[in-house]
């Protein structure tokens, strides 16, 4: 196991010094920001993001994310010279010592929630998705904004993609995966680097947009699209946990015996009566997922990859990007850390 954390640059809250002090931390997980979904990074923006992260002591070795332009998801004419840039990038980020790429292929919105600061009864700040706070929103009307969706959509343009969407079925969108595929895994294998679909957050439709990477019988399709072990996944144990149709122990069992789990996404969930669920601490009694036997399959597999820790709650007063402050996340990493030594002292 590769210990990491997200950091989303210079301008986060979160330092690498901060980073740096959490104990087994390995690897920086990170990305290029200022370039538009579609864009060429540039070798330069690549290099000074390897340098900074390096200068801390620690690994620059997964980016999260390459995001992949809508045109490819909704397979346009245009697609091919995004496909084409994204061939580059991952050429380019090989050629930096990149060893995983994670990202999705979720129409138009990464993940969802409904509500960011939601007080728990311990005090601390989470994030949570409540279905009947869903169907009081409307995304076009521009208000609805979330860390990680793309910001530059207007109003206008988000309500023609939405009706480039409207036209196309579940067919097609897995139809367009498996194109992208066919024509960026060849180049993974040449760069030696790992691509990492991560599973749709939450896995079921939202807002009228279809969602393929949400079950067991859907990864087997997607690991099948491209047989490669270059083809594999960002196994997010929150986002496929939400529900209960989804056994999470058998799933990560399962993948990591494959090898096709590159990355793992480690984090609680604690799933509600109707369906909806709150993010909660990772210790496993907070919520609905056994984080310990999550593990054990993965150290019984030997999995050797990455792991961090996933969207923590806001604790201690901290504030910052929802999800992503330090404290909780931290706690994580050590949660994780100290189930895994665990498991490597008792065999």
């Amino acid at each position: 196991m590769k210990l990491s954390f997200r950091w989303y640059g210079s301008d986060d809250p979160v330092t690498l010094n901060h980073i740096r002090q959490i104990p087994n931390m390995h690897s920086i997980v990170t990305a290029v920001y200022d370039v538009p979904p579609g864009e060429l990074w540039s070798r330069d923006s690549i290099a000074a993001l390897k340098q900074e992260v390096e200068s801390a002591g620690l690994h620059f070795e997964v980016i999260e994310s390459v995001p992949v332009h809508e045109d490819i998801k909704l397979g346009k004419p245009s697609r091919q010279q995004y496909i084409e840039n994204y061939k580059e990038n991952i050429r380019r980020l090989g050629e930096a010592g990149i060893r995983c790429i994670c990202y999705n292929f979720m129409p138009v919105f990464d993940w969802t929630r409904t509500q960011l600061d939601k007080e728990l009864p311990d005090g601390s700040n989470a994030l949570v998705y409540y279905k009947e706070q869903l169907e009081k929103m409307d995304p076009l009307t521009g208000e609805l904004s979330l860390p990680g969706w793309d910001s530059s959509y207007t109003k206008e343009s988000l309500a023609a993609v939405f009706a480039e969407y409207n036209k196309i079925t579940e067919e097609d969108l897995w139809e367009n995966l498996r194109y992208f595929l066919s024509e960026i895994i060849p180049v993974a294998e040449e760069a030696d680097v790992k691509m990492a679909i991560h599973p749709d957050d939450p896995p079921w439709p939202i807002f009228g947009l279809p969602r393929i990477i949400t079950c067991e019988a859907n990864v087997d399709r997607f690991l099948k699209l491209v047989d490669s072990p270059y083809n594999g996944l960002t196994l997010c144990t929150g986002s496929l946990g939400c529900t209960k149709a989804n056994d999470m122990v058998h799933l990560v069992d399962k993948y990591s015996a494959m090898g096709r789990i590159h990355f793992m996404h480690v984090r609680n969930v604690k799933i509600l009566d109707d369906g909806s669920f709150e993010e909660s601490a990772h210790f496993s009694a907070c919520g609905s997922l056994d984080i310990v036997a999550i593990m054990k399959v993965l150290y019984q597999n030997g999995f050797d990859g990455y792991v961090r820790p996933d969207h923590g709650r806001m604790i201690w007063g901290e504030t910052g990007k929802p999800g992503y402050g330090l404290f909780d996340r931290a706690l994580g990493a050590s949660y994780i850390n100290g189930i895994w030594e665990t498991l490597q002292k008792l065999g």
